[in-house]
């Protein structure tokens, strides 16, 4: 039969992050998926994520036997001359736990804004507000290089709360881990995450003269932000925020600067967000659902998930056209998924959470990321006692992606990887249909792309380590 052509780059050999022995697969179907775009029928290898131009013959005969399985998967692929790799990239081996490649630290467990839908309950997670004392955080900066790969670059992260509330120790964090990371061989980067309604001009010098990402919490124009984002004595979060824009526009811009939207039942269409958002200047826009919630009010539930996807679907269709005929259009969820796609992204695990990331709390305990701190499920040691890699791997083996359920048999679970632990824990995997068929849209717009404009996979990809993988559901899907 004709050779398949394979689009997209071939991922790299096996890693310590999932190679191991063959594992046995409960429903060989979950491993080849048939999907068309304006270019005809492709094949979707989950092994490896790989994608290939497809016979249309061959297409047809693979659906057949989707749908009904006459034979192995193995019979099939000797059959059709199908790409399947004699050994997985990923088993259900589950790694070992990695050198730390970044920490996040809880400078302030406080907020200057009340928000139903934050799932730190204003920074406080069902406990009552602290402030990391200054000596814990240089604390953390330590216990981050000395787990760290030698030579490797880390990021230290600066999360709440509101983080801008603890500025001055914030300032002090900058310059000593710049310090400690040049005495040890690493090279340090920042990142925050912030409502932006506090931000000074120093802020923003700080911002520019280090190698910063800032993500800004926005959810919309001024009504929709300020439906969901209360401010002290009845002012508007949206003015605030627009404000904290102005400083950066003044004094110092970060080296990214990204907002993400949190998608609740009040949000409006997204593409109208989508577009606020990117009018305002941002680097990159991107959505999460509000999976959980303090107030339920605010969760997307699984009947919802439908018209999310059909929101999402839209924005994508329109960062397709733009970006199909040469013109910028930074819609996060989507560049991140075509970019993922191109290099044969797969992994057992949705983030690095509990592997190379983990977060501290304002008292000093290690906690898989910074949405579990306090959560004693999650716990992953202390500053002082370092942390704890029998918990870590644990934490690894028992979430691979493979050994989850019903993650084992689906088609998507090396670009998923499970869901946010968070999430899962809390309320289950309500959004599964959601994330298939945005990895499907995805699928058949990568390959639409590629024909369209594929200097954009030559564009350089910023190399920062980021706080969680970005195969996270939350900036890929």
């Amino acid at each position: 039969m004709t050779v398949l052509l394979q689009i997209g780059r071939r991922p790299a050999d096996p890693s310590p992050d999932g190679a191991g022995t063959a594992h046995a697969r409960p429903d060989p179907r979950s491993e080849v998926r048939v999907f068309r775009s304006a270019h005809g029928a492709h094949l979707f290898v989950a092994d490896g994520s790989r994608v290939y131009d497809l016979p249309e013959r061959t297409a047809l005969r693979l659906e057949r036997w989707t749908a009904a399985p006459d034979g192995s998967l193995e019979d099939l692929a000797r059959e059709l001359a199908l790409p399947l790799w004699a050994e997985p990239r990923i088993d259900g081996t589950p790694a070992e736990p990695p050198p730390l490649a970044s920490l996040s630290l809880n400078v302030m467990q406080a907020c200057n804004l009340s928000c139903g839908h934050c799932y730190a309950d204003e920074g406080k997670f069902g406990g009552s507000a602290r402030a990391m004392p200054g000596r814990t955080a240089f604390d953390a900066v330590d216990r981050l290089l000395a787990e760290a790969a030698p030579g490797a670059d880390v990021v230290v992260g600066f999360m709440g709360g509101e983080p801008l509330l603890a500025r001055d120790l914030l300032h002090e964090v900058v310059a000593y881990a710049e310090r400690a990371g040049a005495a040890a061989g690493n090279r340090v980067r920042f990142a925050l995450t912030t409502n932006l309604t506090t931000v000074r001009p120093e802020d923003a010098r700080l911002f520019a003269e280090h190698p910063f990402t800032v993500t800004v919490s926005l959810d919309g124009d001024r009504k929709g932000h300020d439906a969901l984002r209360r401010a002290p004595g009845g002012g508007s979060a949206y003015d605030r925020l627009r404000a904290g824009l102005d400083v950066l526009a003044r004094h110092g811009r970060p080296r990214h600067l990204a907002a993400r939207v949190s998608v609740t039942p009040l949000t409006g269409r997204l593409l109208d967000v989508l577009e606020h958002g990117i009018g305002l200047g941002f680097d990159e826009v991107g959505f999460a659902a509000v999976v959980s919630a303090p107030d339920p009010a605010y969760e997307i539930t699984a009947d919802a998930f439908t018209g999310f996807l059909d929101r999402m679907v839209e924005c994508g269709e329109k960062a397709l056209r733009e970006l199909s005929a040469g013109r910028a259009y930074p819609f996060g969820n989507f560049q991140t998924a075509m970019h993922q796609l191109h290099r044969g992204t797969h992994r057992p695990y949705p983030c690095g959470a509990g592997a190379g990331y983990l977060s501290a709390s304002a008292d000093g305990n290690l906690y898989a990321c910074h949405r579990l701190v306090d959560d004693p499920a999650f716990a992953m040691g202390s500053l002082a006692e370092g942390s704890d890699v029998a918990a870590r791997a644990r934490h690894l083996a028992v979430r691979h992606v493979d050994r989850q359920e019903p993650c084992s048999s689906c088609w998507a679970r090396y670009l998923c990887g499970g869901g946010c632990y968070h999430e899962v824990s809390r309320r289950g995997r309500p959004g599964c249909e959601y994330i298939r068929g945005w990895l499907a849209f995805c699928l058949r717009a990568y390959v639409e792309l590629c024909a369209a404009a594929p200097e954009f996979f030559r564009t350089a990809v910023d190399s920062t380590p980021a706080l969680v993988s970005p195969a996270s559901p939350a900036s890929a899907v």
